[in-house]
């Protein structure tokens, strides 16, 4: 994709957006109000909005909606007993206590409530000073707030309401650009330069950022009724699409084989280049269509694959004519075509007529590709123990910020010794790793945004040109913070600075303060996740492990089922596709973050780093074999191959409960067809390599996670 496709999709991307939004939402009710000459007033309304921005997460409306509602209600509360208790340290240390561990438990309840605890710790950092709110005008700030949060929490339901579909349209576009990614780094597969462990590893990696989106996607399009129950319209094409670009997904994964071993026996045949050169194709027409879903406008293919296929099958025949096995190779090519076909498909949908002939299933059905949140005090209950990663992030919290009030209160470096408070809650996270990181990210953000905010102070003295500076930093912020937040970060410490400098600070030492008191609290944050009851990662790989076995399990049920000539019933299959992405991507996420903690930390790195390999590997080859045997007009299977299933079954089961895990229900599996000598096919034996090399990868597993 060239520059200015990349710098236009960002501009019509949900992120953007975002920033625009809580721009205008944050900084009107200061400039309506500065003209009113009641700047003070504008900003407590201004600090309401921005609060109950935090709580502005993707999702449904009616989410978005409850979800700002609730914030207002806490901010408000919040925002009362801070403002009726704030002439007394230690009632305001006790305060900081309790609500830092009881809005820190909110997370229980998943992102959104995680957002709400956020904007109500950040409205009582920001008023327990009595200079900026007195006991006697609690009530008069509360209310500015409240009317802040409400305006805000209109602007972005009326914005959600006049384009319902917008936002789901920029989140489906991210998503199939990360399947692109995911794509070309399978391609590179196939070209004999790239190192074969090193694009294993980025495989991996893609493939988190990619059940991330599926799953903004999902709750988007499957948790709306207007998206599910509309018979036409944008609606129903998102979800045609989404639905197809998920199978588009699986069979990426299903051209999947021991690549070590086909560079080779056929590297120094033109094939692979072949193989490489189309599936880059496809990755370039995913990139294609992204950019136009995300632009709203009808996409337009960049490529026909009709020449490049019917090459790589004259390819591939030579080869048969040398005397060389070329099975492996037509398997590839079916799934390859079937990739194509896909793609074609998903294009034709832009043609309207075509939409009437395609079923959407039942909101019934759809809603179970979704997670649903119980938000009951039975949830918070049962995380209140030690052995919870969030019981423990919670009392962390709390002990840190009431250390980081203390110091705020016995070494005063400035009149913003909030800040301390303020860098603690944005850093501290549940795991060290994720603390390691957005401390460096604050930091270097810090810094380098203070010169080019003390650099433009120093130099720009027109007060118009720093409004648009302020603008211009303000969106930067805004739009970076879910997308990149060392450059957000870049872009709200100048933006901080330019907007003390028109309140009447002193700008040079406003940057000072600001630094230090950065560089005090991510000190306080990054001590507390390494010595205040630490969260490392190897107590609960063991748990992300046995899910994606279980997972792992279920999902090779279907090819059973589809050897035993069952009748596949297709939304169970797709749960279960599901679930294998979902774990996968768990267990992948929890390594990288423990790759990230002191070496020390890190227990059986090299064989976790494989069972996440051989996971991947795993799950790749029961997809191909499930699209192998879909695509097979009448399967040739005899008794070794059930005997192979079998096994493989029994293998993983007897792993997941040694592993802990419970019993999973045998199912029978007999051979229906007829015993005895037979001739072995191609394709029997072709069939029967690959459940013989799950099997093999099943005793890996084995060994690597039993003693």
């Amino acid at each position: 994709m060239n520059h200015s496709r990349e710098i236009k999709s960002f501009i019509f991307s949900q992120y953007f957006s975002d920033g625009l939004r809580i721009t205008f939402g944050v900084l009107l009710p200061s400039l309506v109000f500065y003209n009113l000459n009641m700047l003070s007033v504008g900003l407590t309304i201004s600090l309401g909005a921005l609060c109950v921005s935090i709580a502005d997460n993707p999702g449904p409306v009616v989410h978005k909606r409850n979800g700002m509602l609730f914030c207002n209600l806490f901010v408000f509360l919040t925002a009362i007993l801070t403002g009726l208790i704030n002439w007394n340290p230690i009632l305001v240390g006790i305060e900081i206590t309790v609500l830092c561990f009881l809005y820190s438990m909110f997370s229980v309840y998943g992102n959104r409530a995680s957002s709400i605890g956020t904007a109500a710790l950040l409205v009582m950092i920001l008023s327990i000073d009595e200079d900026v709110v007195s006991a006697s005008g609690a009530w008069e700030h509360s209310l500015y707030i409240l009317s802040g949060g409400l305006w805000y929490t209109i602007l972005s339901i009326s914005l959600s309401q006049i384009r319902p579909y917008r936002l789901a349209q920029q989140a489906l576009g991210e998503c199939i650009k990360e399947i692109a990614v995911f794509v070309r780094i399978k391609a590179d597969f196939y070209n004999l330069n790239t190192d074969h462990d090193d694009n294993y590893t980025k495989l991996v990696d893609q493939q988190i950022l990619v059940h991330q989106h599926q799953d903004t996607v999902r709750e988007l399009l499957f948790k709306s009724r207007l998206m599910v129950k509309e018979s036409t319209g944008a609606g129903r094409l998102l979800i045609l699409v989404f639905v197809d670009i998920v199978d588009l997904f699986e069979q990426a994964m299903a051209t999947h084989y021991d690549y070590q071993a086909i560079r080779n026996t056929y590297g120094e045949t033109n094939v692979l280049d072949g193989f490489n050169k189309v599936i880059t194709k496809f990755s370039e027409d995913l990139e294609n269509l992204s950019y136009f879903i995300i632009s709203n406008e009808n996409p337009e293919r960049l490529h026909h694959y009709k020449t490049e296929l019917e090459a790589l099958k004259l390819s591939i025949d030579r080869l048969e004519e040398q005397e060389v096995s070329n099975l492996v190779l037509k398997k590839i090519l079916i799934n390859v075509r079937n990739m194509a076909s896909r793609i074609r498909k998903i294009y034709s949908y832009y043609d309207n007529p075509q939409l009437s002939s395609v079923s959407v299933r039942s909101q019934e059905h759809l809603n179970k590709f979704v997670s649903h949140q119980d938000f009951d005090l039975k949830t918070l209950r049962e995380n209140l123990t030690f052995k919870s990663s969030i019981f423990r992030h919670a009392i962390r919290v709390s002990l840190m910020c009431l250390i980081g009030f203390l110091v705020s209160k016995l070494f005063p470096f400035g009149h913003h010794s909030y800040w301390i408070l303020l860098t603690i809650l944005v850093i501290l996270k549940p795991a060290f790793s994720l603390t390691k990181q957005r401390n460096i990210q604050r930091l270097v953000g810090t810094l380098c945004g203070g010169v080019a905010g003390a650099l433009i102070i120093i130099y720009v003295k027109d007060q118009t040109a720093l409004f648009v500076f302020l603008l211009f930093f303000m969106v930067g912020a805004y739009s970076f913070q879910r997308l990149n937040y060392i450059v957000s970060v870049l872009f709200m410490t100048p933006y901080t600075l330019i907007l003390f400098s028109f309140l009447g600070e002193n700008n040079l030492t406003v940057a000072q303060e600001r630094i230090i008191d950065t560089f005090v609290g991510s000190f306080i944050a990054l001590g507390a996740s390494f010595f205040i009851l630490p969260n490392w990662e190897y107590y609960h790989l063991k748990s992300f492990m046995r899910e994606v076995l279980v997972a792992n399990h279920q999902y090779l049920l279907n090819v059973a089922d589809e050897l035993t000539e069952k009748q596949l019933d297709i939304t169970s299959y797709k749960l279960a596709r599901k679930d294998v992405y979902v774990s996968s991507a768990n267990l992948a996420s929890a390594f990288q973050r423990m790759q990230s903690e002191p070496k020390s930390k890190q227990q059986n790195s090299k064989e976790i780093h494989k069972f996440v390999v051989l996971n991947h590997m795993l799950s790749s080859y029961v997809a191909t074999l499930i699209t192998n045997l879909q695509n097979a007009d009448n399967a040739e299977i005899n008794e070794s191959h059930i005997k192979l299933i079998r096994k493989s079954l029994y293998s993983l089961s007897e792993i997941i409960r040694k592993m802990g895990g419970t019993d999973l229900k045998e199912v029978e599996i007999r051979y229906q067809g007829q015993t005895g000598d037979q001739e072995v096919t191609k394709d029997q034996y072709l069939l029967y390599e690959q459940l013989d090399y799950i099997n093999k990868l099943i005793s890996d597993i084995q060994k690597l996670v039993l003693p």
